[in-house]
């Protein structure tokens, strides 16, 4: 099926930034009093928006995590991101070919609209979601990041597709989304679009019973799927 939108998660999906991300998240949960492991921490946290690790830590322990964590820990992220973080292995050439063959392409990323623009910016793909660089419908606007930010609430629940879609112009069910989380498999589900899960951190179970359309390990795999 050629879609009309393809919505790309960022963490994980446009950017390798899991891991690190998630090792900062586990570190500083532990230095505040709430110990969690690496692997917990992408059990529970990996997909899901900032309100999720708030909620989690609350209904665990009783106690909210400090004014300022958010910030705290977005800027822990980011430095480690000007350090080191790359593109996932293979998606520039995605994003080139849909681009050439006239497939518009957006974000969809429970992250921050500031992490976006960082992470996209310290890979050098900030500029692939300017108006004009994919082509495609002619509806485009001309910022093409959405964040669970602009909906309120983050994946599992549809809102932030359903945004996306919407400002782009596109009915959900010519939308197909590339998710590397269960979180973010159910919410596309939600939402009524196709939704392609990339195996490369997550166990193709997990994504399989998330309820993903198919799944793929490496992002050459990927254009055939969604054209």
């Amino acid at each position: 099926m050629r879609y009309d939108l393809v919505i790309f998660d960022n963490d994980g999906v446009l950017v390798d930034s899991e891991p690190s991300a998630n090792r900062i998240l586990a570190a500083y949960l532990t230095e505040l009093g709430h110990p969690t492991t690496y692997e917990e921490s992408l059990r529970d946290f990996m997909g899901g928006a900032m309100h999720r690790i708030h909620e989690a830590v609350l209904e665990r322990s009783g106690k909210r995590l400090p004014v300022g964590f958010d910030e705290t820990f977005e800027a822990r992220v980011f430095e480690e991101f000007r350090r080191r973080l790359e593109p996932v292995v293979g998606v520039v050439e995605v994003l080139d070919k849909l681009a050439a063959d006239g497939v518009p392409y957006c974000v969809g990323s429970s992250g921050s609209h500031e992490r976006i623009r960082v992470a996209l910016t310290e890979t050098g793909l900030f500029e692939r979601f300017a108006e004009g660089r994919a082509g495609g419908v002619g509806r485009r606007p001309a910022r093409r990041l959405f964040s669970s930010q602009d909906v309120g609430r983050g994946k599992p629940t549809p809102d932030l597709f359903l945004h996306a879609a919407r400002e782009m112009g596109v009915a959900p069910e010519r939308c197909a989304v590339v998710e590397d989380s269960p979180l973010g498999v159910q919410a596309a589900v939600a939402a009524g679009m196709d939704v392609y899960g990339f195996t490369a951190m997550t166990p193709a179970a997990k994504l399989t019973e998330a309820g993903a359309t198919a799944l793929f390990a490496h992002m050459a795999e990927l254009p055939a799927l969604v054209q």
